[in-house]
């Protein structure tokens, strides 16, 4: 499972854009992204994230 971690996130929202599956949204009243339960755990987020926020679990 992949996990944002909140304080590397920069806010850009590039790992959202990366997410086949549309599982990476920003909640309202934060200011990072969090993955879903959806993720498919493919890595696209990870490899697109310039910050290394994107955590492996």
């Amino acid at each position: 499972m992949h996990k944002i971690d909140p304080d590397e996130c920069q806010s850009c929202g590039a790992c959202a854009s990366a997410c086949p599956v549309e599982a990476i949204s920003m909640p309202p009243g934060k200011n990072y992204f969090e993955i879903s339960d959806e993720c498919i755990d493919c890595g696209e987020c990870e490899a697109e994230c310039g910050f290394n926020a994107i955590l492996t679990e």
